[in-house]
C-alpha cells in the first residue's frame, strides 16, 4: 500500500508554509497517512492554537471520507446527501475548507489539513500544499514501506544468503 511519508509530509508542509508566508496568514498545517493517521503537523509562528485540532481533524476527514472537506461541507447542508455527517466519529469530521486528500498515480495516500485563516485561504494553502506533493512525487519517494526496508538478497555459490548492500 502507498501511503504518505514523513518525507513527503515535510515537503508538503513546506509548500504551504511558503503560501501562506505570500499571503501573510500562519497556519495549522497537518498530514495523515493513507490510514488517517497523523504523520506530521507544523504551527507556524503565530498561528492560532485553537485551529490546531482543526488542522489535524480536516486531513482525517479528507482521508476518512476521500473528498475535500469543503466538498464534504457543501454536501453536508440541510437536505444534502450528507447531512448531519458532521455529529459522526465522535465530532471529528470537520466540515470547514482546508482538508484535502493527497493522491498518487490514481491512489489516495494521504491527506493535508490546513487551518488559521478564512475559508479561501485555508483552501489556497491546502492546494498548494497538495501540488507540491504531486509536483515533487516520484516512484522511488512513493514505495510502500516494505520496499524501502528491504534489501536484495544475493546467493553465492556456496549456498549461504547475504544482504547486498
Amino acid at each position: 500500500m502507498l501511503t504518505v511519508t514523513l518525507e513527503i509530509a515535510l515537503r508538503v508542509i513546506e509548500g504551504v508554509e511558503a503560501r501562506a508566508s505570500s499571503i501573510g496568514c500562519p497556519m495549522n498545517i497537518a498530514v495523515v497517512d493513507a490510514g488517517g493517521n497523523l504523520v506530521a503537523h507544523v504551527r507556524m509562528d503565530n498561528a492560532r492554537i485553537g485551529a490546531i485540532d482543526i488542522a489535524i481533524n480536516k486531513a482525517w476527514t479528507a482521508r476518512a471520507f476521500d473528498m475535500e472537506t469543503a466538498e464534504l461541507g457543501r454536501l453536508s447542508q440541510p437536505g444534502g446527501p450528507f447531512y448531519g455527517i458532521h455529529a459522526s466519529n465522535g465530532g471529528r469530521v470537520m466540515l470547514l475548507a482546508g482538508g484535502v486528500p493527497l493522491r498518487h498515480a490514481g491512489q489516495i495516500i494521504g491527506a493535508l489539513g490546513v487551518s488559521g485563516g478564512s475559508d479561501g485561504q485555508d483552501s489556497e494553502c491546502a492546494r498548494a500544499g497538495a501540488e507540491t506533493q504531486t509536483a515533487a512525487s516520484s516512484p522511488p519517494a512513493m514505495t510502500s514501506h516494505w520496499a524501502k526496508t528491504s534489501r536484495p538478497i544475493s546467493v553465492t555459490s556456496g549456498g549461504s544468503a547475504s544482504s547486498a548492500r
